[in-house]
């Protein structure tokens, strides 16, 4: 069961395609992990490999062996948030000047148990597998590099899974704005110089191929 009560999200602004949110994973894939240590919340920010296997979706990255947090996760259910774009909404754009500024955005919260990755195939799989996510055309050149080498850097780092229980998304498009209020304000994040909140403009407007 994926959804979840979790997140404070006003019913409005729920997104409840898990298809959706997935890509939404991928395409924002620098993600934020947040585990417990000794009663402490902490938090790591790591590139993320987002996969769906039949019903079940694999988050995979790797901390930093010197980074202690991954001491803390093995077995634990841990919480990953995914969020971009976001931007400020003026109240310029609404029809009533008896309105307040906002904030628009996306974002995921994952939920899942956590597992160290051990064998060290499965370990550089997780690593090729995020080359081929971002840089395809490296492979080659990663497959060239000295095993010496690649195992150097293996021993630096920590490879883990996590597999997601639930899922929370909430996407504030200004959908308790009047259709007038809502075309105004995508018209002025469309012609930002901010490519974020361009980005959001296409989220607002459904262009964006989520």
């Amino acid at each position: 069961m994926y959804f979840c009560r979790l997140m404070y999200i006003p019913k409005e602004f729920q997104i409840t395609d898990i298809d959706e949110a997935v890509a939404f994973m991928k395409r924002y894939s620098f993600g934020t992990i947040v585990s417990n240590m000794d009663g402490v919340p902490v938090a790591t920010h790591l590139p993320f490999h987002v996969a769906k296997h039949a019903e079940q979706i694999v988050l995979s990255a790797h901390f930093a062996k010197a980074n202690s947090q991954w001491e803390t996760i093995q077995e634990n259910d841990v919480l990953v948030i995914f969020s971009q774009p976001h931007a400020y909404i003026s109240p310029q754009h609404y029809d009533k000047e008896q309105n307040v500024p906002t904030w628009n955005y996306v974002a995921v919260h994952a939920y899942g148990s956590c597992k160290l990755i051990i064998d060290n195939e499965k370990g550089m799989k997780i690593l090729e597998d995020m080359i081929m996510q971002h840089e395809p055309g490296y492979i080659n050149q990663w497959e060239r590099l000295d095993n010496r080498y690649k195992d150097g850097l293996y021993k630096g780092i920590v490879p883990f899974e996590i597999n997601v229980k639930s899922i929370q998304s909430a996407g504030k498009l200004s959908q308790n704005k009047s259709e007038s209020e809502k075309k105004r304000i995508i018209e002025a994040l469309s012609g930002s110089n901010d490519s974020v909140e361009r980005e959001l403009a296409e989220y607002m407007s459904g262009k964006s191929g989520r």
